[in-house]
């Protein structure tokens, strides 16, 4: 409704969304605003976004918040987000390494459908004979320390779930693994939507195909047994952060995109990297 009143009085409309994507509302949609910010550009072509029209503007982490401790002992495996099918922690549980711990940070779902329903008791019996711990929801002042406590990050999100569900979207961006590499935590991440436009295989983290249980294990492995390595890619994924995933930069985008709006010219540009 606001957008039409806008329109209507002749003012410029710019829109950011996170929730619409593969939806123009019949066509609707391209016509009623002047430019689409988007989190990424896997975002952006789900949404439909006209391309001339269209600034891809990724998201952010707090650097100061988020941030390495020299001094902090570093174990184990790191997994946040939602305990849903979709995000394939099943596979991550199989993929574990022999020996190698594992903390879930995340709460269940609430699909109340068979079998989804049924995902929490399947996570914990595949962890049964793991060395894993279930943490639920950590409260905010709680996660910088989670993130910088952790050898490696695992976004084990797949296409088609354990129950056959095909996932049409997936990963529209993925700020816990922008947290993590802000805080010199490397991310082993699957292939899919705008993971891959955030992390740089071998240069801050892995990515793998996703479902991938055997490659998920291989590059998970690689980190936890070379030291020099998780801190290399550690460090490279801090920097990436500094330079491009602030919070300052995404201000920045934003304001020039609507400046270039407001002053008659050209606001979007070709949607990638």
């Amino acid at each position: 409704m606001a957008a039409v009143l806008c329109r209507a009085r002749r003012q410029k409309i710019v829109v950011t969304d996170h929730g619409l994507q593969g939806s123009t509302w019949g066509g609707l949609l391209p016509r009623l605003f002047d430019l689409f910010l988007t989190v990424s550009a896997y975002s952006a072509r789900e949404l439909g976004a006209p391309l001339a029209r269209t600034r891809v503007i990724y998201g952010g982490a707090d650097t100061l918040r988020y941030m390495p401790d020299p001094v902090q002992d570093r174990r184990g495996v790191l997994f946040v987000g939602r305990l849903t099918p979709h995000k394939g922690v099943d596979r991550l549980l199989q993929a574990l390494p022999p020996g190698a711990h594992l903390r879930v940070v995340g709460s269940s779902g609430h699909d109340r459908r068979p079998p989804e329903c049924e995902y929490p008791s399947l996570l914990r019996r595949l962890a049964c004979d793991r060395d894993v711990q279930f943490l639920g929801a950590l409260a905010d002042a709680e996660l910088p320390l989670a993130y910088r406590s952790a050898v490696v990050l695992a976004m084990s999100s797949v296409e088609r779930t354990c129950y056959g569900r095909t996932m049409r979207v997936s990963e529209l961006l993925g700020l816990a693994a922008l947290e993590a590499m802000a805080s010199g935590t490397p991310v082993v991440a699957s292939r899919v939507g705008g993971l891959v436009e955030i992390i740089q295989d071998g240069q801050t983290g892995f990515l793998v195909p996703p479902g991938d249980v055997e490659a998920l294990h291989d590059r998970l492995d690689a980190i936890l047994r070379n030291p020099a390595l998780a801190r290399r890619l550690g460090a490279n994924a801090r920097d990436l952060v500094l330079e491009r995933y602030t919070w300052a930069r995404v201000a920045e985008r934003c304001l020039e995109a609507y400046s270039a709006l407001t002053a008659g010219g050209r606001a979007g540009r070709p949607i990638g990297r």
